[in-house]
């Protein structure tokens, strides 16, 4: 279910709700009472990472896009020369 972030516009008061997609939204503030809670429009913070659907699927020539693939790592340096060993 996903977190709604509310704003009443009396009072100023702010909080965030779980609630079901075909929940109606709240409208009163539990600070002070008015029915004047808004809902707020805010991003969703989270990153997909591991295999699933969103990395198999739709992708193409073979690309992946995992955290800690090769491709976003900087390039590791040359291996050392071995020296003679001493005689």
């Amino acid at each position: 279910m996903p977190i709604y972030e509310y704003r009443c516009e009396a009072c100023g008061h702010e909080l965030e709700a779980i609630q079901r997609m075909s929940d109606a939204p709240l409208v009163e503030c539990p600070g002070c009472g008015k029915l004047s809670l808004k809902k707020q429009i805010s991003a969703a913070g989270f990153r997909l990472a591991g295999g699933g659907w969103y990395e198999t699927d739709f992708k193409k020539d073979n690309k992946r896009n995992l955290a800690g693939d090769t491709a976003s790592k900087p390039a590791s340096k040359p291996p050392e020369s071995k020296s003679a060993a001493p005689a």
